[in-house]
């Protein structure tokens, strides 16, 4: 992402400037014609005879009640003098000075800007809602080298300036509104997430989305889940998230003795990631990975010994005391696993042959 931002920034201000120049372009037009007029005339008539470049800096300190010259002979360099004075005041101050004062305090104007720079972004992702959630998916999606815009309707939330100090462009506004979502890049964006506090807003959102750009991604935070389940068939949106179905296998494993450190459903099986640490003494001791897999139908996913850490162990791999592994499975597997580990030898669980056949096949 580093080596991007500054062909990003470059762009950047290129297109702020553009934007500027649209905005006063009737004030530049006019300044420029009042610029090439006056420098005509002089150059034509004044006396003695001004080169082009004395000739043009005549006329702008003129516009700004200035002047080096003697009062002119040729009645139309008299009236370059007498008038350019009151139109110069017009155009240049308020016109040529804001338009100044905009370019180079951009952070006066920090909506335009940033609008600016999300429109440099290709490929990114959309998050509409930056509050606690939104903020945290923000996060995340930075820590995986992920390119985010941000959108929030409230100007002064909370964690607005946190996630601009990362570096994230973020566009104030309503994100159901197409136009708003179009400054934030929607229609070069790989994918939109919806997570703010209404379930409707969040649908809202994502159709808006849909109709800007119809390859984008969806990813929605509903707080219902049976709308959850009605989104996905009745808008083809699969990546749509319930709050209550994501809080509660946290809140149920939490409630066990096992060390649960991640709870999620995969259809209506309620899968776990938990760390432990083999005991002395432990019935773990001396049994191979695969073996473990076998009896507790779990599947060990990373394994921590004296050599070091292994992502992929193998199912020869011998447990001692003081190794860490990190487990997948069920509840029962879990706890199986935990009484293994106090040295109560085997307990198989209910199986449910969800992790028992992976070694069988490899």
């Amino acid at each position: 992402m580093n080596k991007n931002r500054l062909p990003r920034l470059v762009r950047a201000y290129l297109r702020d400037t553009w934007v500027l120049v649209r905005r006063f372009r009737l004030t530049l037009l006019f300044f420029i014609l009042l610029l090439v007029v006056g420098t005509v005339v002089l150059r034509l008539t004044y006396s003695p005879p001004l080169r082009w470049m004395e000739a043009m800096d005549a006329v702008v300190k003129l516009m700004f009640f200035e002047t080096t010259l003697a009062y002119p002979v040729h009645p139309l360099a008299q009236a370059v003098y007498f008038l350019w004075p009151f139109l110069g005041i017009v155009v240049a101050v308020e016109g040529v000075v804001r338009f100044t004062t905009a370019l180079f305090a951009r952070q006066e104007r920090r909506d335009v800007w940033e609008a600016a720079v999300a429109s440099t972004y290709r490929n990114h992702i959309v998050v509409c809602g930056l509050g606690k959630v939104g903020y945290r998916v923000a996060g995340h999606l930075l820590r995986m080298q992920q390119d985010v815009v941000g959108v929030e309707i409230a100007p002064q939330s909370f964690f607005i300036e946190r996630i601009r100090k990362n570096k994230v462009p973020v566009v104030v506004g309503d994100a159901r509104d197409r136009g708003l979502l179009e400054k934030a890049g929607i229609k070069e964006a790989a994918t939109v997430v919806a997570c703010t506090g209404d379930d409707l807003t969040n649908l809202q959102i994502a159709l808006e989305a849909r109709q800007a750009n119809p390859t984008i991604r969806v990813v929605m935070r509903m707080f219902d889940e049976a709308l959850a389940d009605d989104v996905r068939q009745g808008f083809g949106i699969q990546t749509v998230f319930s709050t209550s179905a994501l809080a509660a296998p946290a809140l149920a494993a939490a409630a066990t003795r096992a060390a649960i450190e991640y709870s999620f459903y995969v259809n209506d099986v309620l899968l776990n990631v938990s760390r432990i640490t083999v005991a002395e003494g432990s019935s773990l001791v001396g049994r191979t990975v695969g073996a473990v897999e076998q009896e507790a139908d779990l599947s060990v996913i990373l394994h921590e010994g004296p050599t070091g850490v292994d992502m992929h162990p193998a199912a020869d791999k011998v447990l001692t005391a003081g190794d860490r592994i990190v487990v997948f499975g069920t509840l029962e597997a879990l706890a199986c696993l935990s009484q293994m580990n106090v040295g109560e030898g085997v307990c198989p669980p209910r199986r449910s042959g969800l992790f028992s056949r992976r070694r069988g096949r490899e």
